[in-house]
């Protein structure tokens, strides 16, 4: 399993955030990897809600099915991947001083062989962990501009 996690500090409150992405099909507005998000539940948010995202990292592109496996308002959203990598990503949202959120995001990967396994992993790491870095300051600027 491979941990990637990355967070950022908003300007803004937990439900203003959480606001900014509790839709998942706004996620690919703020997340440059994710080119499209079509659901195959009729519910568009809380648990059990599930969608494919194809997702897009240089050459790489993937379609991934994704259930909301944890849904807790300004608090946490955590979701189940099922694809060319398998795994768990959670965001959370932690009250900061002055009115700010801490939002964090943490994903366990498998890498299968088909994938490069470990080997594989090791080198996703830290390209994917930039990603998400980058697409946090994204979250950042988004939400930041709506205050």
């Amino acid at each position: 399993m491979t941990r990637i996690a990355a967070s950022v500090d908003i300007a803004a409150t937990p439900d203003t955030v959480w606001a900014a992405i509790e839709d998942p099909a706004s996620h690919v507005e703020w997340m440059a990897d994710a080119e499209r998000i079509e659901f195959t539940t009729e519910r568009r948010h809380g648990v059990g809600t599930e969608f494919v995202c194809e997702t897009r990292i240089g050459p790489f592109t993937t379609s991934d099915v994704m259930t909301i496996v944890e849904w807790d308002p300004a608090r946490a959203m955590g979701v189940r991947h099922r694809g060319a990598v398998s795994g768990v990503g959670r965001f959370t949202l932690e009250p900061i001083d002055g009115g700010h959120t801490r939002f964090a995001w943490r994903e366990n990967l498998h890498f299968p062989a088909r994938m490069g396994g470990p080997v594989g992993a090791a080198l996703a790491r830290p390209v994917l962990a930039w990603v998400w870095r980058s697409n946090l300051r994204r979250l950042k600027a988004r939400v930041e501009r709506r205050e």
